[in-house]
């Protein structure tokens, strides 16, 4: 009864105003933005980047694609509940977060490992584009994790899910298609990590499936990218 009634939401979501079309052509040029720019980021990365000049253009693009989405919300006469960000239950979301991120974390680490031994490729140590060092790249990261939590949640699960489920008129396409375009800017991890990141993503869409809010998906995704672009690495140096 529980899968008929989520089903009942996300079908229903697809009769709401604006119409098919008009979302159709959204999000083509919404995607004409971001594809070439997560394209770039791989590039970048490949080519040495410091880390000081990765942090701040990522979180410049997606700061800039999350006010991109505000707009479309805006001029739609749209809810930003409809877009995920609900926060009545605000701590409860938090506690399932964090509640689901052992297990989560874990379950990836697993399917690396079992990745690598099938032969995948990852690489032995992360890129300088994200490996910051000294005090302030230390703070840079830590607001780097933050804002990409909140504008890549925004981004991949709550508007391009929503936009595809409505011109797809599938739910299940929604998430394939915007996982895949999720998983465009971590080329640099490999053909392991690659699909490791898509398994992430698609955790993060089941559960914001599942709680109709991006709140527990951003605290994956934050708790996430803070074990590996921060935690691990310091602890590491040590």
């Amino acid at each position: 009864m529980a899968n008929g009634r989520q089903g009942g939401y996300w079908e229903n979501l697809r009769h709401l105003a604006p119409g098919r079309t008009e979302q159709l052509f959204e999000v083509l040029v919404f995607l004409f933005l971001i594809v070439p720019s997560l394209a770039l980021s791989f590039f970048v990365s490949q080519q040495g980047a410091g880390f000081t000049l990765t942090a701040v253009a990522t979180i410049l693009r997606d700061l800039a694609l999350l006010a991109l989405i505000l707009f479309f919300i805006w001029r739609n006469g749209e809810t930003l509940a409809r877009l995920g960000w609900t926060f009545r239950t605000f701590w409860l979301e938090v506690g399932i977060g964090l509640g689901l991120f052992i297990p989560f974390t874990l379950s990836a680490g697993l399917l690396e490992q079992a990745l690598e031994q099938l032969g995948l490729t990852a690489p032995a140590a992360p890129p300088p584009s994200l490996s910051p060092s000294g005090a302030i790249q230390i703070v840079l990261a830590f607001f780097l994790v933050a804002v990409v939590a909140v504008a890549e949640e925004t981004i991949f699960r709550g508007y391009l899910l929503l936009r595809f489920n409505k011109v797809t008129r599938s739910l299940a396409a929604a998430v394939i298609i915007a996982t895949g375009i999720f998983t465009l800017g971590h080329g640099y991890e490999g053909s392991a990590g690659l699909t490791t990141v898509a398994y992430m993503g698609l955790v993060f869409a089941v559960v914001y499936i599942w709680r109709r809010s991006l709140v527990a998906p951003m605290i994956l995704h934050f708790l996430q990218d803070f074990l590996g672009i921060l935690l691990l690495p310091i602890l590491g140096r040590r």
